[in-house]
């Protein structure tokens, strides 16, 4: 009879699975029920070597397969130690659980000393949670999903347990401002793990209950971080978890992957689950449950009985009001987008079918057209290869009507004492409106503004704070890539113009939510006008994103995220891609069709 020996390899940390038999075609049946998932294996012989969290999304076919074919099995003792503990973190034990009391969960936190009270859509959130080895909060910023994951983990912990947060750095402040409100002193502190791999090795060493860590950090310390995890009781938590929503060959993605089997429970953090489409729930779940297969077809339902969501009807927050400004190009402008339309189509006729999935030509390409819709002028130095020198020196001088627009009017809102924040994904555009209004005290954010204390001039937390204290500052412009998330501006500011928008829905609401959020008044509407270009990739990019959005709101069955009736006012006086993106864009470029 085939017997199939399963075994641990504590060298490579991997599942070793071995026949006894000589039946080479048997074995090659079973190889393929890992090899039909995932190319991450090594065969040698008889000998299969297959990483953990591969053979804990497997296991269920392997055990079918053997049962089929008559196969007994043998495990060591590391196996069935570490099935025993899957058993209970499963995503069939996850949902088979009920929800806590709301009495038995304040009965817990009270007795730790846990004194911020819940709000009822907290309660109602965390009891859900509470039983399951992972769960997801999307609720909407403003709506507590720091507090929510505390309060998780101080109703769940032992005494032994730790927390590890992997977040923004943007986010670090809230984390320790969070802990701090819950029990109204400083008895928890996080420690930040940073300042490279020597001092994160200490910092472990010095074995700490709570730590925050970096996405663009954890990579680097990968094996440490496994070392912790393996030697003690660590729950681990992703702040804004679809920033691993590229799953295998994100960096940050495929190292939180590769050791999502440790943790002894989990969740994810975010208020745009799936910004791009279905497919950025992926990698999400199988953080939380890799031992479940998820895919486009399932990956929604699979979700479902582990996730809250707290909406902004829920909150009682006023409803945005947005508005479309559409502007006709100048005949200048309109001259020179025909002639970089056409170069861009021949750009893409001569990438080749690999780049095309690979996106990367392709988005390169269409930024231009998005640069040069937003402002001309961002072109102009590159243009001088299509241009003749007297023509870009022209072209220099011509910043579009929507540069314009967002400065006369952010003048206007000033006038009637209104403070504004101007988006634009471009940094030269950040910082020429900022030069343009600096009369108004305009001040800018993006990637070259460094973090710091509100104490610290010039750095983005001195910012935020003289645009929310100081009159005299009416203006922040800002950059969706850098300021979207970890800024509350809805106290005093209800308005925002966006010059130009990109394809990722996540910039998009959570720039937006840097206005409409918790603590609005009920008579405060904040106000969002989006300006775009007539007959331009604009209004493709606004087609797509509403068409995001309106699948992510179906999916969490949130209708305040549905944005497709935006009043459409035309002016009479004037990345991150997907498939489904590619094909719009392609369908601009060679059909002519400007909305999809």
């Amino acid at each position: 009879m085939t017997k199939i020996s399963i075994t641990w390899d504590p060298i490579t940390e991997c599942v070793v699975l071995s026949q006894n038999s000589k039946d080479a075609i048997l074995w090659c049946d079973f190889v393929r029920i890992i090899s039909d998932y995932t190319d991450s294996y090594t065969l040698t012989g008889n000998k299969l070597i297959v990483p953990v969290q591969v053979f804990l999304v497997v296991r269920q076919e392997i055990a079918k397969f053997m049962r089929n074919h008559g196969i007994s099995a043998s495990m060591s003792d590391d196996i069935k130690a570490l099935l025993k503990t899957t058993n209970v973190h499963s995503y069939h034990y996850a949902c088979g659980q009920t929800p806590i009391s709301a009495a038995d969960l304040g009965s817990r936190l009270d007795s730790i000393g846990f004194v911020r009270k819940l709000t009822q859509n907290q309660i109602n959130n965390v009891c859900r949670l509470a039983p399951l080895p992972g769960g997801a909060t999307f609720s909407v910023p403003g709506a507590g999903k720091t507090t929510e994951a505390l309060a998780y983990f101080f109703y769940n912990a032992a005494d032994d347990d730790r927390l590890l947060v992997v977040a923004p750095v943007n986010a670090f402040g809230a984390w320790d401002e969070q802990i701090s409100d819950c029990f109204g002193d400083d008895r928890y502190n996080f420690v930040r793990l940073r300042g490279g791999y020597d001092n994160i090795e200490k910092l472990l060493n010095a074995n700490p209950q709570f730590m925050l860590i970096s996405y663009q950090q954890f990579p680097r310390v990968t094996d440490l971080i496994k070392r912790y995890l393996q030697n003690h009781s660590v729950y681990m938590f992703l702040d804004e978890s679809h920033r691993i929503k590229r799953g295998a060959g994100g960096v940050s993605a495929d190292a939180i992957l590769n050791i999502s089997w440790l943790p002894k429970k989990k969740l994810i953090m975010t208020g745009t689950p799936m910004p791009q489409s279905t497919a950025d729930l992926i990698p999400q779940f199988d953080f939380l449950y890799p031992d479940k297969r998820a895919n486009l077809d399932n990956a929604v339902q699979l979700i479902q009985p582990i996730y809250v969501r707290t909406t902004q009807g829920q909150l009682g927050i006023p409803e945005v009001k947005r508005i479309i400004k559409s502007f006709p190009m100048s005949s200048l402008q309109t001259s020179l987008y025909d002639v970089l339309r056409s170069e861009t189509k021949r750009q893409m006729l001569a990438i080749s079918p690999r780049s095309l999935r690979d996106l990367r030509d392709l988005s390169k390409a269409v930024m231009k057209v998005m640069e040069f819709v937003s402002n001309p002028s961002l072109l102009a130095a590159d243009m001088n290869f299509i241009f003749n020198s007297e023509l870009a020196n022209l072209l220099a001088k011509e910043t579009g009507p929507k540069i314009d627009y967002a400065c006369n009017r952010a003048r206007e809102l000033a006038a009637e004492g209104k403070k504004v924040i101007i988006w634009s994904q471009f940094v030269k555009n950040v910082e020429l409106i900022a030069d343009r209004l600096s009369d108004l005290g305009a001040d800018y954010i993006h990637g070259g503004v460094d973090a710091g204390s509100e104490e610290e001039e010039d750095t983005r937390e001195w910012k935020i704070k003289e645009f929310h204290s100081n009159p005299g500052k009416m203006v922040l412009v800002a950059n969706p890539a850098a300021a979207s998330e970890g800024i509350s501006l809805h106290k005093v500011c209800q308005y925002a113009i966006y010059v130009d928008r990109s394809f990722n829905a996540a910039h998009y609401l959570q720039s937006e939510d840097r206005i409409h959020r918790l603590g609005l008044r009920p008579n405060q509407t904040p106000v969002v006008e989006i300006l775009e270009c007539e007959d331009t990739l604009d209004e493709v990019i606004r087609a797509r994103l509403n068409s995001k959005i309106n699948t992510m709101a179906t999916a969490l069955n949130d209708s305040s995220l549905r944005i497709d009736n935006i009043p459409l006012e035309v002016e009479e006086n004037g990345s991150g891609l997907d498939d489904d993106d590619v094909q719009a864009i392609l369908s601009y470029f060679f059909d002519g069709s400007t909305i999809v």
